[in-house]
């Protein structure tokens, strides 16, 4: 068993105010570290945002186990919108505000400068990391911030750098510090696969096993607070729902009625699921409350209607439906009977796996345009203006799931023949794939803020 040590903030010249508590970063059961994803970046901004990051400077001993600025470089550039400078390219290394000459940098033609210092006290087993932002252009200091945790977490605080600098320069918070879960499959034989239920943060990394099985796994859902993770298994030949608390390891079964238990959405307040059952007949929605047990049917049709999400305010639940003879988007307010059930989607052959983005209005989902197009895309539908923005050119395109900024979409897709994550902003520009170097992967499932 590992502890658990939380990083603390502590403010020192501190411009955003913001003291910094993460969470646990092991898990309390055991673990077995698969082969982790890797970003790579297959689209960018054609004029992305140039800044400066400079190594951070070490002032203890040994030599650390994570470069600090390195994560801080591979963040921002990950997601497509800046351009770091190359460190041979720098004409001076300075570690904090007073070493810092705007000229320089305005000369190397860089918008903003990352500087910062890493120091360990004495007999202390924490490291304190202190990072200063400028503006270049302004002659400004944009944020401050003296951070402490274990050199184990010194990745959680290079992510959690990187969100100050994506926020101070974008205005969008950033979900560096974020999770995904997924899927992933190993044929061992003809006839045997092997399942696992992954969790890694956002870039792949650190990947941890959270279930391993020899039946199917599917749809993982986080719950909004972060500490649980809502599932489908077939470990008992049959599909059923389970909920697994992520740290502990600890998991119970929350369906076990007859025929098909699937699609587990958490609501927004975290205390119900809305799924998918045919206890009835045919597969339709239902959510239940965590905490009385209590059952509620939401959809009563004779078609088949499955993948449930939220609404932003939880008092609506959009779903898949073939009630018009192909899969279309459909909203039904919690509640209200079978005949306020409203069709979104008209223009498409096949429209299925809608989610919400944070703004409410807008619906990222998987298309298929017409009967003799065979592809499958993601796309974005305004529910207000009916606009539609197809967003990816691949085939296969599914199972889409947003950042918790609402400024990517993660979804599963086809790369040489293998399962693989691809990401993509909501304005198409810049797009990353994180391919496995075993097995298929699917399914993913960004996390909600975790800190």
């Amino acid at each position: 068993m590992i502890p658990c040590k939380p990083i603390i903030g502590g403010c020192k010249s501190c411009v955003s105010g913001r003291s910094l508590l993460l969470s646990c970063l092991f898990s309390l059961f055991a673990v077995s570290v698969q082969a982790e994803l890797s970003i790579q970046i297959t689209q960018g901004i054609d004029n992305p945002i140039p800044i400066a990051v400079v190594p951070f400077d070490w002032e203890g001993s040994g030599v650390l186990s994570e470069d600090i600025g390195q994560i801080v470089i591979n963040d921002l550039e990950q997601v497509g919108e800046f351009r770091t400078l190359s460190r041979t390219n720098m004409l001076s290394m300075p570690s904090e505000e007073r070493e810092v000459f705007y000229r320089d940098w305005r000369i190397l033609a860089q918008d903003y400068l990352l500087v910062g210092k890493i120091n360990r006290s004495q007999g202390s087993q924490l490291v304190q990391v202190q990072y200063e932002l400028f503006d270049i252009n302004r002659e400004l200091k944009l944020a401050g911030e003296v951070l402490t945790g274990s050199v184990a977490q010194l990745r959680d605080i290079g992510h959690e750098i990187s969100n100050v600098v994506f926020e101070q320069v974008t205005g969008v918070r950033g979900a560096f510090t974020s999770q995904i879960l997924y899927i992933v499959s190993d044929q061992l034989d003809a006839d045997t696969f092997n399942f696992r239920l992954e969790k890694a943060d956002y870039d792949g990394a650190r990947s941890q096993t959270l279930l391993e099985t020899r039946q199917p796994i599917m749809s993982p859902s986080w719950s909004p607070d972060g500490q649980d993770v809502a599932y489908v298994s077939f470990e008992t030949t049959l599909p059923r729902i389970y909920i697994q608390n992520i740290s502990t390891g600890l998991r119970r079964q929350i369906t076990n009625y007859p025929n098909i238990n699937s699609s587990p959405v958490w609501s927004p307040d975290g205390s119900k699921l809305a799924m998918v059952l045919s206890k009835d007949g045919s597969p339709d929605i239902y959510v239940q409350d965590l905490i009385s047990n209590q059952l509620m049917r939401i959809t009563d049709h004779p078609a088949i209607d499955t993948e449930p999400s939220w609404s932003a305010d939880g008092n609506s639940i959009v779903f898949m439906s073939d009630r018009t003879g192909q899969p279309q988007i459909y909203q039904i307010p919690i509640g209200a009977s079978s005949f306020n059930v409203e069709r979104l989607t008209y223009d498409c052959f096949q429209c299925m796996k809608a989610k919400f983005l944070p703004d409410g209005v807008n619906l990222v989902h998987v298309r298929r345009e017409t009967r003799q197009n065979p592809n499958y895309q993601i796309a974005i539908f305004n529910i207000d203006t009916l606009r539609v923005i197809t967003l990816t050119d691949t085939s296969l395109d599914e199972s889409p799931s947003v950042a918790p900024n609402g400024s990517m979409i993660m979804y599963a897709t086809k790369f040489n023949g293998r399962g693989v994550l691809d990401a993509v902003s909501i304005d198409g520009r810049v797009k990353f794939r994180l391919p496995s170097s075993q097995g298929d992967v699917r399914e993913p499932a960004w996390s909600p803020f975790l800190n």
